[in-house]
């Protein structure tokens, strides 16, 4: 796409985005900013034999992009995930996140709140390009009394609604991962083209963990070097075992609100549980914490997030992993084939919502 048809395309695009505004779906300042912001990403990617040509760019950026185009002939080649220009280019935006999400929930519930739009639908939050703003949104929303959580994103889907113009480039924000942590990225994001449900973000999310999961099982195995498995391997245990504690904690929570619901005047007790939880939560992993190996910077965003945790931040982690169970159980019944997979996916995703949940529940309890 040439600079003068890309700048007729935002031109439209930030005219419909006015109108939207207008009409009340939201403001027209953060239409403007994530339309703005996702343009300045778009105009910031370049082809990748761009890149590999470049004398100005590093050896290690190089060999990390030749990395991803690999992960990317491979997740259409034999994941069967879209073929198309998404992770095609890279844009260096010289900061740590193209975005911060901001995610709500009330004081003794994790319910996230919901912010609804065209297309995507609701979802449980509200992304910034400029963290300054994201934090600005937090500090209004605490001061509704709600629990609040500001979190870096290094990366994000478009759907495919926007191949036409290049798709989602790979990103100075995660393009130094490792190569199992870079694979899971990639497959995860291009795992949202393949079905999106509108007002469903723990459908969405879970397939896209679960065919993460699956994916980068395969390529491991086959793909990787002993090296590479070795690394993702130590990396995985720790994740699994964060990911066990904040499970449990998070069910002690749901727990401890479902009780106390029912008992009137009990708000400071319950509230005392709450932190008397999170405080619990935070000792087991730092016992954890004291059992990982390497440098103890690697941690440090982990760290910050176990110390910041509150219901915000467990609500959204249970859209990541509500549902990986039931479809890695529907991936089995289809015969581990990636394309009958998508396809029964597909058609979870056009059932009313109560008939969805109960079959994934039932494939969860195979």
């Amino acid at each position: 796409m040439t600079r003068a048809a890309l700048t007729r395309a935002v031109t439209l695009a930030l005219a419909g985005a006015a109108m939207l505004a207008l009409s009340g779906c939201a403001s027209l300042g953060y239409y403007w900013q994530s339309v703005s912001g996702h343009v300045q990403v778009m105009q910031a990617a370049r082809p990748v034999p761009d890149w590999l040509a470049d004398p100005q760019a590093s050896a290690a950026l190089k060999q990390q992009l030749q990395t991803a185009q690999r992960l990317r002939a491979y997740a259409s080649q034999v994941l069967l995930l879209p073929d198309n220009a998404s992770y095609t280019r890279y844009a260096d935006l010289r900061r740590s996140a193209v975005l911060w999400n901001v995610v709500a929930a009330p004081p003794l519930s994790l319910t996230l709140r919901t912010w609804c739009y065209p297309v995507t639908g609701c979802v449980g939050y509200r992304g910034f390009y400029d963290e300054a703003r994201a934090r600005a949104e937090a500090d209004d929303l605490r001061a509704q009394g709600l629990d609040v959580a500001v979190y870096p994103v290094p990366a994000y889907s478009t759907l495919g609604w926007l191949n036409w113009a290049g798709g989602d480039p790979l990103l100075n924000t995660f393009i130094h991962y490792p190569e199992g942590e870079l694979a899971r990225l990639i497959f995860h994001e291009l795992a949202h083209q393949v079905v999106y449900v509108a007002d469903d973000m723990a459908f969405n999310e879970s397939f896209a963990t679960a065919v993460e999961r699956l994916g980068v099982r395969q390529w491991l195995a086959t793909q990787a070097d002993d090296a590479a498995r070795q690394a993702d391997a130590r990396s995985s245990q720790r994740r699994m075992q964060l990911q066990a504690l904040t499970r449990a904690t998070r069910e002690r929570l749901a727990a401890a609100y479902a009780a106390g619901a029912s008992q009137a005047g009990e708000t400071e007790a319950l509230l005392a549980r709450k932190q008397a939880i999170l405080q619990d939560f935070r000792a087991r992993y730092a016992q954890l914490r004291d059992g990982w190996e390497g440098d103890p910077a690697r941690w440090r965003a982990t760290d910050r997030w176990v110390q910041e945790a509150n219901n915000a931040t467990f609500g959204a982690d249970a859209a990541y992993d509500a549902w990986v169970p039931a479809f890695e159980a529907l991936f089995e019944r289809e015969g581990r084939d990636w394309r009958r997979f998508y396809d029964a996916v597909i058609r979870l995703g056009q059932m009313p919502r109560a008939q969805r949940h109960d079959l994934l529940k039932e494939l969860s309890r195979a």
